[in-house]
This record gives C-alpha cells, structure tokens and sequence, in this order.
C-alpha cells in the first residue's frame, strides 16, 4: 500500500468511526478495529499529516481527531462505500409513501416524515412548483342551499377545494357553469384568466352572469393559491437525541434557524438543480447553520425538476445510508406523481 492509499484508509477509518461513536478517534483505536497492517505509531504520524493537511481536527491536545469538513468533503467524494437499501426497507418505505395518499402535498408530507424516522434527523421538501402548472379540471356542486362547493384540479395533482356562498342556484346550472368553465381554461396556465377570457365566459353564459361574477373572483385566487410552493419540515426535535446538541443554546440556535421559513426556503430554492446536492458544514453560506451538513434531492414530474426533499443535521451523519435513502424516496415519489398525473 502507499503512502497517498494508506493515508485514505485510515481517514476513511476515522470518519466511519467518528460517524458511529461521535467521539474522537485514536490511532490505537484504529490499529484495533481495522485491519490496515500498520502500528499504532504508523498510523498516529498519518493522523498527524492528514491533520496538517487539513482533512482532520484534534479538538484537544490529549485527544484524537475529527473529521473536518474538508475530509467529510473527501469522504462523500471518494472514499464511503454505497449504501445498498434492503428489499424490506424498500417495502417499508413504499408503503409508508403511498399509505391512503389522495393528492400529490400528501406524498410530500409523507415524504419528510419517512425521511425524518429513517435517518433520524431533521427532513425538509418543498412542494411542487406550480406556477406554470395548467388546469385540469374544475366542477362546482351544490353543498346545501346557500354553499357551492369548488373544486380545482391542476394537471400537476393538486386538488384545491373552496367553499362559496351561492344561493338559489341549481346544480344544473352550476353543471354548465363549470363545464363552460372548463372548455374555456382547460390545458391554460394560472396566469391566463384575465379580463378578456371572463368577459368571453360571461358573454356565452349572460343568464348565469350573476353566478360567474360570484365564482370568478374566488376562481382567480385559488388559482394563484396552486402556484404556491409549500415548506416541510418533520423530525425537528430529533437533533436532541444527538450528541451534538446536548448544548440546549446550540439546539435553540438550530430550532431558531428553522424556524425562519424564508431561511429554509432559500435552503432548498437556490440550491443546484442537480439530483443530489450535499453541502458539508462551511460550504453552507447561512451563519446559522454553518455547521451542519444539507442533503438534498430532487424529484421530478414527466422528467422536469418541480420540488425538492433534504435532510440537515451535523455534519457527522451517515451520508452514505442517507443518500441511498434519499435515491429511493425521490424515485419512488417522482414514478408516483408521473401514475397518478399523466
């Protein structure tokens, strides 16, 4: 073995180590749990170079050393191993996805509480991106005398339920409402129904104007409503089962950054459009949460980027097993909005 390959294994070692124990590594814990062929003091003056190359940290002077980011990003690049899921943890996940799903948000949610229980640590996704969705369906039906119930379907799946205050309109009247409604705007995006398309709508339907002029309105905001992306977190207080933060000012500090959603929001918008994105401790840019790690995917409708699903936590997880985890549920999520739209 070579120096340049010995100098990997053992940091390899270490960082798997430091990744199961969260406590710092020794050489002599090394020369014992892995079998490298060299001493205790061979790999002691490898720790030492990796450290002056800045790929490990001794925190103290007495004790071992930690990764630093500079060797996670080493790590995650070439050295872990692939994490293989099994069939049952496929199965797990799977069913627990598509358990009594009835819209697209569901599976979302669903999404970052199963990413949250898997890996233990904190899950964030955004919602489909829907601004550029199209209508695919629309029907008004009459809840009782004085309520019409609206009920918007993107081509997207996201269904969009309105209560409106109608009186003394018959469902045959709002059969052909809708229906004119949907010949009109059917396959248009949120941002067709303007002045000119209404004033179409009313012209075909002038003995039912009064009804159009109460639909229309709440028509219009729903459908702005559909291009909104949604923030989901799940899995928050798992970070105090960690080592990490048995600081409660360091976990407060952790909380208090999630809780701004224009900070999370950020963290999953303007982040690359590649199908996984892991950004380690400092290459994060967010003072609040520089010393963590974010594991993102992306998840994708007819093959086009429309949300994102992460996890964020030390930067000593298991990203390996994450990523794997990841791969399956973006996967799994992106075959199931593709059934359940197209």
């Amino acid at each position: 073995m070579d120096l340049v390959a010995r100098k990997l294994k053992i940091l390899q070692a270490i960082i798997n180590d430091f990744i199961c124990t969260a406590q710092p590594v020794g050489s002599r814990t090394i020369a014992k749990k892995y079998n490298l062929g060299v001493s205790s003091a061979t790999i002691r003056n490898e720790m030492s170079d990796l450290e002056e190359l800045g790929y490990l940290v001794q925190p103290h002077t007495s004790s071992g050393r930690i990764p630093s980011d500079l060797g996670y990003r080493l790590y995650v690049d070439s050295l872990m191993r692939e994490y293989e899921l099994e069939n049952k943890q496929k199965k797990f996940i799977k069913d627990l996805l598509l358990n009594k799903i009835v819209e697209i948000d569901d599976m979302i949610k669903n999404t970052s509480k199963i990413l949250s229980q898997i890996t233990n640590l904190t899950s964030m996704s955004l919602s489909a991106q829907f601004r550029n969705s199209k209508l695919k369906n629309i029907k008004l039906v009459q809840v009782d005398s004085d309520k019409v119930l609206l009920i918007l379907v993107s081509n997207t799946g996201v269904v969009k339920n309105v209560i409106l205050r109608i009186s003394n309109v018959s469902q045959n009247v709002l059969n052909k409402v809708s229906n004119l409604l949907k010949d009109k705007l059917k396959g248009k995006t949120i941002a067709y129904l303007d002045d000119e398309i209404i004033t179409n709508i009313k012209r075909e339907l002038i003995e039912y104007s009064t009804t159009i002029d109460l639909i229309i309105p709440t028509l219009q905001n729903s459908l702005e409503d559909l291009g909104e992306s949604e923030i989901y977190l799940d899995g928050i207080t798992n970070i105090f089962n960690l080592p990490e933060y048995t600081d409660i000012n360091k976990a407060k500090k952790f909380i208090a950054a999630l809780e701004k959603k224009e900070l999370v929001y950020d963290l999953l918008k303007n982040d690359s459009n590649e199908d996984m994105s892991i950004k380690i401790g400092s290459e994060n840019k967010i003072d609040e949460i520089n010393d963590c790690s974010i594991i993102t995917a992306t998840y994708r409708l007819n093959g086009k980027i429309i949300g994102k699903v992460g996890v964020i936590g030390p930067t000593r997880m298991d990203y390996s097993k994450i990523i794997a985890v990841l791969n399956y549920l973006t996967n799994t999520l992106s075959n199931n909005i593709d059934n359940n739209i197209l």
